[in-house]
Parts: C-alpha cells; sequence; structure tokens
C-alpha cells in the first residue's frame, strides 16, 4: 500500500495491448489522450515478441522462444543447476541491467519514452507500465514434464523472482521521464480462481504476487496494481498488499462489490480502485460516457455505504479500459479510447 495515498480524481490510462501498428502516431495519441498517466503500448499484432509473457521473457532461466513457430517453453538443457545458479548470482547482484526489457521485445515503451522527452519542461504526473503477473506467466508454460511451470516451485519461484527484478529494471527506465512509475501486474489467468486453479492453494497465489509486488515496493518509489480482467476472489488479490486493483468494471461490477468491507478498508489504507469502465471484447460503438459514468457512480455509492465517502473513493479512483484493446479493430480501439478520454472529463467535471 502506499504510505501517502495519491489524488488521482478519476485520471485515465490504459491496460497495454493494442491493435495499431503505427507506432509512433500511437504513442503520440496516447500522451495527448491521457497526459498525466500516459502509458506504453504492447504492439501485439507487431511480433510473436510482444506476446504479453513472451514480452518479459528475456533474462528468465530455461526459457526459449521460438517465433517462428509462436512457442514459449523450458528448454530441454541438460545444466538446469548451473543456468539456475547464474540466473540467481545475477539477480542478488541486482544486475538490473541485465534483465532489461530490450527494444525489439517492447518498441512501445522505447518509443513512448521518447515521445515524453520532447513535452516541454515543466510537465509531471504518471507514467503507466505493466508486466506479466506470475500466475499468468507460470500456469502458461509447460516444463518438460508437461506440466505447468506453477507445480515447479524450484523454477517457478526464479521466474518470478526474475518477474520483479525486471518489473523494477521498468520502474528505474520509466524514472527517466520525470514522472512517477505505475505498473500493473496483468493476471488473466485469476479470472475464474477457484475452478481452474483448484489444485492452486489461495495462499500460495498470494505468496507469489507478493514476491513481485514486495519486491518492486521496497526498491522504488512505484505504485503497483493487480489488473484482473474477470471474476476472481478480490480479497486474495488485496491480501498480496498492492496500491491499486483494476477489474473488469463493465461486466464484473456486482462481482466486485460482493468484498465491501476488504474494499472500505483497501481505499482508507491508501488503496487505489482503477474501474475498468470502458469496455474492450464486448465493444459495440453505442456505449456512452454518461450511462458509464452512472453505472461507476452507482459502485461507489455501494462501497460508499461501508463508512468511506464518496469524496475520497473519488481521490482514489483511475478509470480504464476494461482488458487489453489487441483483439479490438483498430477503429474499435480507436473509438474506445476517445471514449475513455472524454469520460475522464466527464467524471471530473462532476466534481465528485
Amino acid at each position: 500500500m502506499a504510505e501517502k495515498a495519491t489524488d488521482f480524481g478519476f485520471m485515465a490510462t490504459g491496460i497495454g495491448s493494442v491493435p495499431f501498428l503505427e507506432m509512433e502516431e500511437t504513442c503520440r495519441e496516447i500522451v495527448r489522450l491521457f497526459p498525466r498517466m500516459p502509458f506504453w503500448p504492447q504492439f501485439v499484432k507487431r511480433s510473436y515478441f510482444e506476446d504479453m509473457s513472451v514480452q518479459y521473457s528475456e533474462g528468465l532461466p530455461l526459457i526459449e522462444v521460438n517465433q517462428e513457430k509462436r512457442t514459449l517453453k523450458v528448454s530441454a538443457s541438460d545444466k538446469r543447476e548451473s543456468e539456475l545458479v547464474s540466473f540467481y548470482e545475477r539477480f542478488f547482484s541486482h544486475d538490473i541491467d541485465g534483465f532489461a526489457i530490450s527494444a525489439a521485445y517492447a518498441p512501445g515503451l522505447y518509443i513512448l519514452m521518447d515521445a515524453l522527452r520532447k513535452i516541454e519542461a515543466g510537465q509531471n504526473g504518471y507514467v503507466k507500465g505493466q508486466t506479466v503477473g506470475p500466475i499468468t506467466l507460470t500456469s502458461g508454460i509447460l516444463g518438460l514434464d508437461g506440466k505447468p511451470v506453477i507445480h515447479d516451485s524450484e523454477l517457478s519461484e526464479a521466474m518470478i523472482r526474475g518477474l520483479a527484478i525486471k518489473a523494477l529494471w521498468q520502474v528505474r527506465f520509466l524514472e527517466r521521464s520525470g514522472r512517477r512509475p505505475v505498473i500493473f501486474l496483468d493476471e488473466p489467468s485469476l479470472s475464474g480462481f477457484g475452478s481452474a486453479f483448484s489444485s492452486i492453494q489461495r495462499q500460495h497465489v498470494i505468496e507469489m504476487l507478493q514476491m513481485v509486488v514486495s519486491y518492486i515496493k521496497e526498491h522504488s518509489d512505484s505504485l503497483v496494481g493487480i489488473h484482473c480482467c474477470g471474476n476472481t476472489d478480490w480479497s486474495m488479490i488485496l491480501a498480496a498488499g498492492p496500491d491499486i486493483i483494476n477489474f473488469d468494471a463493465f461486466a464484473f461490477m456486482e462481482h466486485f462489490l460482493l468484498y465491501p468491507e476488504e474494499l472500505s478498508a483497501f481505499l482508507k489504507a491508501g488503496g487505489t480502485i482503477a474501474w475498468g469502465i470502458v469496455p474492450t471484447a464486448d465493444f459495440t460503438g453505442d456505449e456512452s460516457a454518461v450511462d458509464l459514468l452512472k453505472k461507476v457512480k452507482d459502485g461507489i455509492s455501494t462501497i460508499a455505504k461501508n463508512g468511506v465517502s464518496h469524496r475520497l473513493i473519488a481521490e482514489r479512483s483511475i478509470i480504464t479500459p476494461s482488458c487489453g484493446m489487441g483483439s479490438m479493430t483498430p477503429d474499435d480501439a480507436r473509438s474506445a479510447l476517445n471514449l475513455l478520454a472524454g469520460l475522464r472529463n466527464a467524471f471530473q467535471d462532476q466534481n465528485l
């Protein structure tokens, strides 16, 4: 949790993935639409390297990426022990630059930073980055035994530590903009927790999330969020200690509000809710800012019944798309981004 509570006041930002190919133009538009918290875009249609897990795989131990076959898997190395020893030597020596995300894997990160450098002096605020979360990463890679790496305690711990130090490298890189970094851990695999992860204990999930969240916060001033675009156990995610929680407020508002006491305590302690109110997968183009604003205001009223003022909730609120936009058409994604920017203005005009 942030030691000093932040006043976001319905600041808007994105999740990450976009369907565009015009990289410089996209980054300029992101800075224009979301000047107080621009995000670096993941150009998922450009290259397999921008797959949400592949993008953060550089420097992780025993990982093999095949761009032609579009596979990410554990390498069939007979030097597992020595590779893990080498990895931990780099990790514990705090070799942050050795865990960099290269421009080949994340050009949007570098292009956005260039765009921010061109903004006149005096601009401040936040800049948002993202990383695949530890659950999604380790559950999506198969080990040599055909089972997800999440069941291999030795290798999964190494991968999660690698993910943490890579996130710290990203924070250090984003800090060069002069803005305060905000890093989201993207955890789509936590959707429907309790069914798909029946063999994974709740406490184990919390510990895996904490391993990344705590590492970033112990070594930086970055705010750390957790994003899940499906129905999940939000009390479990809150227990991991993020500063921000981001959910699909368009489709799962009622499920999210099943945790009123936990949400109230989170907000009172300085936490922030990022309302993913602009739909992505369900986007039709007929959505109105008025309807979406009302939906969020109704959610705020429900939380406020537990002793949290509307003003406090407004201060601790960010608005986002419900999920990444990579699967949308370019035209729909542009419309959704403009709707989000307009919605930000509508919220701020309400003066909640």
